[in-house]
């Protein structure tokens, strides 16, 4: 039988009251690295507005997995406005849950004042700076860090985690063969590429056990050349499948650090875009833009006919993302086997959406999909359409 998605349902070993998540999208909330009272307004608005799962974004779990200075790192410091952040989310009836992860090259080090790490060594066109190829060392200290800020979260009352496994953060950098260039263990083939992002949700597993649920976001396809793509994409969420560790996996798509419209899709908001970044990243944006952020037309589920090729082949629970707007759209994810539907600019444009398509209000999201809340992170992300309607 098609599960209803306004239905309850279960989250490895958390009870949903639906199966519709609220995706993460950075809040632009945080500028001290601390949980604000904007930011649990924020997360408090689409609670409210009906979603059975809010997620926060972006925790890391070091200084240097940051993408920039005023982002949270999970730690005692953090603990105290984490909790607080839980708490008034489970007052709504909704869950939540931390998207937990390590930028590597995506990570501003100019910003963070910390190197920045990946699978080898390469230039940033964040900070000007080259990225270090992470060490032994690193890695072994990455993988704690994220048992300990998992383990942080569910002191805090987090019900779901999310391992960052896609867009060129850390992880994701081992799996690409074009930013993996190493020829140890850690590269080469899928199998030592995917070793790092393994090593972390076994981690993290054996730690926390049955105490949250444990999610990943993967990608589809990483969308560009030396990216993580086509079949080895599909047999690395068949390689988590095996592991076992995971209780889900939210199916994403493109690369922050390469091509970042593969993920949104619609418009490509390059002037709103130079005129939000410094100075030296302003002019780059302004020669390079058309390069970096292309033209990908908005259509309705623009990952469906891939993540059909996932659901066919594994039998873990999926969260299908992408371009979800409409009623019909989630009856149809349902009814195609997805077990849950994540959504952002929708929710940003309207965060009681799940409320008016539960109601009968409307039957799809008012999201115009022109992308030009994407520049608003750095100052408190928001559907800037709303301010001229």
């Amino acid at each position: 039988m098609t599960p209803d998605v306004f239905g309850p349902a279960r989250l490895g070993p958390v009870e949903l009251r639906n199966r519709v998540v609220k995706a993460a999208t950075f809040e632009g909330r945080t500028p001290a690295g601390q949980v604000t009272d904007d930011l649990v307004d924020y997360h408090l608005a689409v609670a409210r507005g009906g979603v059975g799962l809010t997620t926060v974004a972006y925790l890391a779990v070091a200084p240097e997995g940051r993408t920039h200075a005023e982002q949270i790192v999970v730690g005692e410091h953090s603990l105290a406005g984490l909790g607080r952040l839980a708490e008034a989310i489970h007052e709504t009836g909704a869950k939540v849950a931390g998207q937990v992860g390590h930028a590597g090259p995506v990570a501003n080090g100019r910003s963070n004042r910390a190197r920045a790490l990946s699978a080898s060594a390469m230039p940033s066109p964040l900070s000007m700076q080259m990225v270090h190829a992470a060490t032994e060392a690193d890695l072994a200290r990455v993988t704690e860090r994220y048992v300990a800020a998992a383990r942080t979260l569910v002191r805090a009352g987090f019900d779901v985690l999310e391992l960052h496994m896609a867009h060129s953060y850390l992880l994701s950098s081992f799996l690409a063969p074009g930013l993996n260039r190493r020829s140890d263990r850690w590269g080469g083939s899928l199998e030592n590429r995917a070793r790092l992002a393994r090593q972390v949700a076994r981690a993290v597993r054996d730690d926390i056990g049955e105490e949250a649920a444990i999610t990943a976001k993967v990608s589809l396809d990483d969308g560009f050349r030396g990216g993580l793509r086509g079949h080895e994409a599909l047999d690395f969420a068949g390689m988590l499948e095996a592991d076992g560790t995971l209780d889900a996996l939210q199916l994403s798509g493109g690369s922050s650090l390469m091509n970042p419209m593969y993920l949104f899709r619609g418009d490509a908001p390059r002037r709103e875009f130079a005129a939000a970044m410094p100075l030296p990243v302003r002019l780059g944006m302004r020669v390079m833009g058309k390069r970096f952020l292309k033209e990908y037309p908005f259509r309705e589920a623009y990952f469906l006919e891939s993540a059909l090729r996932f659901r066919d082949a594994l039998t873990m629970p999926l969260m299908l993302l992408g371009g979800i707007n409409r009623l019909d759209t989630m009856e149809r994810a349902m009814a195609a086997g997805f077990e849950y539907v994540a959504l952002a600019r929708a929710l940003l444009r309207e965060p009681d959406l799940v409320d008016r398509l539960q109601s009968g209000r409307q039957d799809g999201g008012a999201c115009i999909h022109c992308n030009r809340c994407m520049p608003t992170i750095y100052d408190g992300t928001r559907c800037p359409v709303i301010a001229t309607t």
